[in-house]
């Protein structure tokens, strides 16, 4: 493994952020190398194959109404790989499916008595329309949605996805968040109502790889399979170790969670420092893919209101993107958010699916587990930051404590949440203002 002696800038991380940030470093002719922990690059949006194709290992999509992500692929060449579609939602309750694309879908939805459905249309037009949100600062996400839609509706409704979304830190949620997602579904929609989504053929890896040609082609440098011990500052520069191998260079970006942050530079590091990079919670994810000889439903996402399960959603991959691209394989996503330290994080593949298959079979009465021809498990230590009260007290200055280290995390995207269009927007920011100071300097 040989790295550059010239190299400018160092990029922990060749997730989204990581990688737009390289790219807008590199094309402005500034030296830039990436350093990735595994194997491949994506982070979250790393990908496996299937049948000869790839396919996400957590599922992916983005919105119509996320233009950072489309204003990266327009400036790839690459719009022709964006396929919009409506897509079908619904919700599982009390053994019954419910069909939630539409809002007249709404009017249907028979868990909530007609009272309630109208509470519950009037609080999303109500949240859509806040535009203060640091108004919504200091309530948590359960008490809000209370308030505004009452207590049946809070409970059948919101109170599952919120404990399924964040297990034991459901109550401590801010209003922010909840208030975020709602905003953002809201602005997808077609003239009819229904939702409608976006996703890059070949899945966000090929994305990404695309991204990290173009990198390459700039004169940058991504190299996978270095973990990343230390960063510290050393006359004036930087120094990143892994192993016996320091890359140094005038500044450092770091992707990372913030608590691994803490532990590269914890022996220069102010204390009090070190526990701000530590106070935000994450919780992890563990996601079992499922290759089957045929459809579950004809429903693409159905969020599973019932905290009892092992998964908070049901994605029919395949009813958004075909078969065929899979080998005529059916793809479904089951999704569950948990403390890392939870008992189900650390099961392998063929038990957590002896685990999860009864209640899936629940759902669906005629599932054989012979449909089932695969299985994969993947996990997620870091998958999301728990977004509490006052959260943009919490969140570290992109700038480090010394000059020359800089942060940019998905914990740090606020008040929007994690996701592919914000991680860009945030790469690309802060390698752009790099760019400007390196190259003016």
């Amino acid at each position: 493994m040989i790295y550059p002696q010239d190299t400018q800038v160092t990029i922990i991380g060749a997730g989204f952020t990581g990688l737009a940030a390289a790219y807008d470093l590199s094309r402005k002719g500034v030296a830039v190398i990436v350093l990735e922990s595994e194997p491949e690059i994506g982070g979250l949006a790393s990908a496996f194959e299937v049948n000869g194709s790839k396919l996400d290992r957590f599922y992916h999509h983005w919105f119509t109404n996320d233009q950072e992500v489309m204003d990266l692929i327009d400036d790839l060449g690459l719009l022709a790989k964006v396929q919009i579609n409506p897509t079908n939602t619904g919700i599982y309750y009390a053994n019954h499916f419910f069909k939630l694309s539409t809002p007249f879908d709404l009017l249907a939805f028979k868990p909530l008595s007609l009272l309630d459905r109208i509470r519950l249309g009037l609080l999303v037009l109500r949240a859509r329309r806040v535009k203060n949100w640091m108004a919504l600062e200091g309530k948590t996400a359960h008490e809000w949605l209370r308030n505004l839609g009452g207590e049946t509706v809070y409970k059948i409704v919101w109170e599952p996805l919120l404990k399924g979304k964040f297990g034991p830190y459901a109550e401590q949620v801010s209003a922010v968040w909840f208030w975020n997602k709602l905003k953002l579904r809201g602005g997808s929609r077609g003239k009819g109502g229904e939702e409608r989504l976006a996703y890059f053929k070949g899945g966000f890896v090929a994305l990404a790889e695309a991204l990290a040609e173009k990198i390459r082609e700039h004169g940058g440098h991504i190299q996978t399979n270095v973990s990343v011990s230390e960063i510290r500052p050393k006359y004036g520069r930087w120094e990143v170790l892994s192993g016996n191998k320091i890359v140094s260079s005038d500044k450092v970006i770091v992707t990372t969670a913030l608590p691994l942050l803490a532990k590269m530079i914890k022996n220069w590091a102010d204390p009090p420092y070190i526990r701000q990079l530590e106070r935000i919670q994450y919780i992890g994810n563990i996601c079992l893919v499922l290759e089957l000889d045929r459809a579950l439903s004809e429903t693409y996402w159905l969020n599973v209101n019932d905290p009892s399960f092992p998964f908070v959603g049901v994605i029919e991959h395949t009813n958004f993107e075909r078969p065929e691209s899979y080998g005529g394989y059916h793809i479904v996503y089951l999704s569950k958010y948990l403390p890392h330290t939870d008992p189900l994080y650390v099961l392998e593949a063929d038990a957590y699916l002896d685990y999860a298959l009864p209640f899936l079979k629940k759902m669906f009465p005629n599932l054989e587990r012979n449909w089932i021809k695969r299985h994969h498990l993947w996990r997620a230590r870091w998958s999301q930051p728990v977004v509490e009260k006052h959260y943009s007290k919490l969140i570290p200055s992109e700038d480090g404590p010394v000059e020359g280290l800089h942060l940019c995390s998905m914990a740090q995207i606020y008040p929007e949440d994690r996701g592919t269009n914000y991680a860009i927007r945030e790469g690309r920011r802060i390698g752009q203002n790099l760019a400007k100071k390196i190259t003016t300097n």
